[in-house]
């Protein structure tokens, strides 16, 4: 039976994160249907490097399509510029980008790749930024295919990643940043990526996902709406699933969530266990809050973790 804890949060995650920042409006969720996959209690770990499995999967999408969340027009915020990055096999896919206002100086600047909560990208998450800007970070948060009306197909955790790999690349060839000081944040949806991202490459010098689910076989028992790909083949999940590659991290992580996520704790455990198995520097912590309320708190300890990293 799902706890109360368990409800609230996957309640959350379909809210409109446009509004984060201020009031949250909640869509209708679709129905929860019955899964037909097995969930494991504990994903295997699995010691091949994620990148290079990467290099091989294909993932087999049955349904394909636009990412299932409401959206708004992506027009830049007023202290941001909206850029494009390309994508996908080939570079097909144009996407769009927001970086922060800057002025080069003598001095390159760090840069951070910031993926937003939900499927859909909005002004809200934008707001949340300004500490890393302030902190003097260029911050780029990308949206993804299938996002916002854009190209490309929702595929959920899959091939998002390499949207994440191509617009890091964007945002180390920006001018005045420098690419040896790029690091990674996001939020939930976000979160998972990142962990997933920062398994890929070594672009990232510390990465710090925030209430990011590294156990996808559970996310989509609870969501099994969001499946587009065969769920009869368990790699299919497993590509998905932080845990099952926890000693490909490629740099520095540092693991977060509120303490009313209490669903993350004993995955979180796990994947830094795994980790430190494999001598990767992980860090886990909890901030005072739910999934949203917690979240200022949280980039607050990105930005100190970075710093720390970097020194």
């Amino acid at each position: 039976m799902r706890s109360n804890e368990d409800n609230g949060f996957f309640r959350q995650r379909r809210l409109v994160l446009t509004g984060i920042a201020g009031a949250l409006l909640a869509p209708a969720m679709a129905p929860i249907v019955a899964n037909a996959f097995e969930v494991p209690k504990e994903p295997r770990l699995i010691t091949r490097d994620y990148a290079k499995v990467r290099n091989r999967f294909r993932t087999k999408l049955l349904q394909k399509g636009p990412a299932p969340d409401k959206f708004e027009p992506l027009d830049a915020p007023a202290n941001a510029d909206r850029i494009f990055y390309r994508s996908g096999y080939g570079g097909e896919l144009e996407l769009t980008a927001w970086v922060s206002k800057y002025k080069r100086g003598h001095k390159s600047r760090p840069g951070v790749l910031f993926l937003h909560g939900g499927n859909a990208m909005g002004i809200g998450h934008w707001r949340l930024m300004a500490p890393y800007v302030d902190a003097g970070f260029v911050v780029l948060m990308p949206s993804l295919r299938g996002e916002n009306g854009q190209p490309g197909n929702f595929s959920g955790f899959y091939d998002e990643v390499d949207d994440v790999l191509s617009a890091a690349d964007r945002l180390a060839h920006l001018p005045g940043v420098d690419p040896n000081r790029l690091f990674i944040a996001g939020h939930s949806i976000g979160g998972t990526l990142t962990m997933l991202a920062s398994m890929s490459t070594h672009k990232f010098r510390a990465a710090a996902p925030i209430s990011g689910n590294p156990d996808s076989f559970r996310f989509f028992n609870r969501y099994p709406q969001d499946i587009r790909f065969d769920d009869s083949n368990p790699h299919e999940f497993e590509v998905r699933t932080a845990l099952c590659y926890a000693q490909s991290f490629k740099c520095p992580v540092r693991i977060v969530h509120g303490t009313e996520e209490a669903n993350f704790n004993d995955r979180a455990g796990l994947l830094a266990s795994r980790a430190r198995a494999a001598g990767i520097h992980i860090e886990t912590d909890t901030v005072t809050g739910n999934h949203t309320s917690a979240l200022p708190a949280e980039i607050e300890q990105s930005i100190r973790f970075f710093h720390g990293v970097a020194a």
